[in-house]
């Protein structure tokens, strides 16, 4: 059967008419900056000066040969490490949280409050009260740490404990968000699924892994796919933390980004890798999400 065609009505121009503005914003806002780093990218822009040249794949073939030498994959291993490990727990501690606070009572509320309240927080801000808390000689963790007779900690200056700072601070921030999304899938979950099995003898830990979490998937694939993007993307913590020390061993991808543009003054190479980057980040959340087609169980 050949196709409808599509006949303008008076009610269709207006549905029209009201998301233009919607488009014409995404655009503006979206759209147009994508392409204008495209083409910063073909200029050398050093923002020393207000003049510009074309300069082709100069900066394409600087990228290519100096990507090593330039920290891009040693910044990206490290973004990938920051990802995972705030991936793992944002999901797995999210949904346990999510089971401990599930009871509909005040003082459960008030836990669930609790847990939350710190998405309300700037990271910046949360970011200063960490670099106050975490200093090696004034910093009230390693104070606690001198009265139980152990030896005082330098979380910032040391890789390890540095990444592991960050880390910390990233799910403080988050699992609280992670934690109400799971709750909110898991109340709509129906009860009778878990009174079957009851009855059929299926105990609590296989009712979790046979019901809780196949039923969870489509929401545990929103979380993965929201916060492996805003992981993979960390900036702020990063610079109020550890600036991406020590030694660069917290330097991630936006911040080389931010360093080659506003430190270096190399817009045109920072537009480089920006690009990269997100051409890196459309093909895993493609790949994701065409994965996540056969592998998701959206009923309920």
């Amino acid at each position: 059967m050949a196709p409808k065609k599509f006949k303008w009505r008076r009610t269709n121009v207006k549905e029209f008419l009201c998301v233009v503005p919607a488009v014409v914003m995404v655009i503006v806002t979206t759209y147009y900056p994508l392409v204008d780093l495209v083409r910063i990218s073909f200029t050398d822009w050093d923002m020393l000066k207000k003049d510009y040249q074309y300069v082709g794949l100069t900066n394409w073939v600087w990228f290519v040969k100096n990507a090593s030498r330039n920290h891009f994959f040693a910044d990206m291993k490290v973004t990938l490490i920051y990802t995972f490990f705030t991936l793992l727990i944002s999901l797995v501690l999210g949904m346990l949280l999510a089971l401990l606070m599930g009871r509909m009572t005040r003082p459960f509320g008030m836990m669930r409050a609790v847990i939350f309240m710190p998405r309300y927080v700037a990271m910046s801000t949360a970011g200063i009260i960490f670099v106050w808390m975490l200093n090696t000689d004034y910093g009230i963790v390693n104070n606690v740490l001198a009265l139980l007779g152990a030896q005082r900690i330098p979380w910032l200056t040391q890789p390890v404990t540095a990444m592991i700072s960050v880390l910390v601070l990233s799910a403080w921030h988050s699992v609280g968000y992670s934690m109400m999304i799971y709750l909110s899938a898991m109340t709509g979950i129906p009860k009778d699924y878990y009174e079957i099995a009851s009855l059929d003898g299926a105990s609590r830990r296989v009712q979790f892994f046979k019901i809780t979490v196949p039923l969870l998937s489509p929401t545990t694939m929103f979380l993965l796919v929201t916060t492996f993007i805003s992981s993979m993307k960390v900036y702020n913590s990063i610079d109020v933390l550890t600036q991406g020390g020590p030694y660069r061993s917290t330097e991630v991808i936006v911040y080389l980004i931010y360093r080659l543009a506003f430190v270096d003054y190399r817009v045109d190479r920072a537009a480089v890798v920006a690009t990269v980057f997100f051409l890196i980040l459309l093909a895993v959340t493609v790949l994701t999400m065409r994965w996540s087609e056969n592998k998701v169980n959206y009923d309920t």
